[in-house]
């Protein structure tokens, strides 16, 4: 393709930083590249939590709008804020090489209250999913909401008289913020797709699609493939308390979800392991044990 392909992206640094390693995976293909700043609704609007304004396709729909006009080729996008569902003539045409997946806990005055059952400290999130985890683990403490990109919220989770917030580490580390980092959660299940990037390109346009498929992460790929698939099968959406990682050891694929109650005061969870080529439908499989156990009054109560 002889001309500049224009890839869109919201203006965040780690917005920006996941648009400039995309163009730059491009340029070594031998494609010029050219970066278009798109605001969503998400960006604009800072105080409303996300559930509140429909979740997280708050972040996608402005670059869904420019890709349908034709004022980008390529949007790139967080994979995790991408719904499940999607109706547009769009596709995803690479998922590049996931980093971290974990969450991870920023303490400005340590990590001491955790250990003290006596202390009420307050914690601040947007996600449902980190809400009810976090108050599973610890039903004493106090979730307040948090909203912006992420210098915005490092800087308030110093200035407020919060004990943490929680991020995702691989956020952090990609714009080398990583050193904020108190604790990782290695408890805590990450957010179908976290950690992984995607490519959307629209329908019908071989050239590009065939162009950008070089960029794709098989193994990622396929991993986010089955968490995406677990939340969609639970019909739960991105602002669900729904947690799913999957990761490849040898030739097996294994998947680990959990489902709660959005208070944190209950919690379902599966674990599955299924050989690499019957792993695709894994996802399906292990959202159908958990409703079945319980989670089909978790998904309703969140659409009341």
């Amino acid at each position: 393709m002889n001309r500049s392909l224009k890839i869109g992206t919201r203006d965040s640094e780690l917005a920006t930083w996941q648009a400039r390693t995309v163009a730059s995976k491009l340029q070594e293909l031998g494609h010029k590249t050219e970066i278009v700043f798109i605001k969503s609704e998400g960006d604009l609007d800072l105080t409303t939590p996300l559930t509140e304004m429909g979740g997280k396709g708050v972040f996608t729909k402005a670059l869904d709008d420019a890709l349908l006009d034709g004022r980008i080729d390529i949007a790139v996008h967080s994979y995790k804020d991408l719904p499940t569902e999607n109706p547009l003539p769009l596709l995803v045409s690479a998922v590049l090489e996931r980093e971290d997946p974990r969450d991870s806990l920023v303490a400005p005055s340590g990590t001491e209250f955790l250990d003290d059952d006596q202390i009420s400290a307050v914690i601040a999130t947007s996600s449902n999913r980190r809400k009810a985890q976090w108050l599973h683990r610890f039903p004493n403490h106090r979730i307040t909401n948090i909203r912006g990109n992420v210098n915005t919220r490092l800087r308030k989770v110093e200035e407020k008289n919060w004990n943490g917030a929680i991020f995702a580490a691989a956020g952090l580390k990609r714009i080398h913020l990583d050193h904020h980092i108190s604790q990782y959660l290695d408890w805590m299940v990450p957010a179908p797709a976290q950690g992984a990037m995607a490519v959307m390109v629209r329908e019908g346009e071989s050239e590009l699609i065939s162009i950008t498929k070089k960029l794709n992460h098989y193994e990622t790929e396929l991993c986010t493939q089955i968490e995406r698939e677990l939340l969609n099968e639970m019909e739960a959406g991105c602002s669900a308390p729904v947690g799913a990682y999957a990761f490849i050891e040898g030739n097996d694929v294994s998947l680990y979800a959990v489902a709660l109650k959005t208070d944190g005061s209950l919690q379902y969870d599966v674990e599955i392991t299924e050989p690499i080529d019957t792993a695709p439908g894994m996802g399906r499989v292990a959202a159908q044990r958990l409703l079945k156990q319980g989670a089909d009054k978790l998904v309703e109560e969140l659409r009341k």
